[in-house]
């Protein structure tokens, strides 16, 4: 079953995402972190139990930006500089509208910006589709096993 990552601090917003989920008949397993330290730490015992054959990377992380400790675009930056994590799906997943917050998304390797709908029935829409494209549709890289 693919995994999905869901790196988010407010804890409506958890709870939202797991109605969606729930709502859309999605029933991938879903792992909720709360800071990009906490995502860091688990894309890393994630990447060793890939390399040793023991689990799988998640298939697609929904990356919040404003969150404590490390926020989502330092996230993604070392995301993208980890060469067993640099090819993952990141779906940024953000209430910002800000223009800086997209291009700097994109520039760190965002491979899509989703602003959160305030409305319930927008926001389970957008869930269904990401589904729908990152884990049914989008074919992703062959995984990578690091040798040193």
């Amino acid at each position: 079953m693919k995994t999905i990552l869901l790196v988010e601090d407010n804890p409506d917003d958890v709870k939202l995402t797991k109605r969606a989920l729930r709502e859309n008949k999605i029933a991938n397993e879903l792992v909720v972190v709360s800071d990009g330290v906490e995502a860091m730490e688990y894309l890393a015992e994630a990447s060793t139990a890939a390399e040793e054959g023991t689990g799988t990377l998640p298939s697609v992380i929904l990356l919040d930006l404003k969150l404590p400790r490390m926020d989502g675009l330092e996230t993604l930056r070392k995301i993208r500089a980890d060469e067993r994590l640099k090819r993952l799906p990141v779906v940024v997943l953000t209430s910002s509208k800000e223009e800086t917050d997209i291009l700097r998304s994109y520039d760190h390797g965002a491979n899509s910006y989703i602003r959160k709908p305030v409305d319930f029935e927008q926001f389970s829409e957008a869930v269904r589709e990401l589904e729908l494209y990152w884990l049914l549709l989008n074919e992703p890289p062959p995984e990578i096993t690091a040798k040193a």
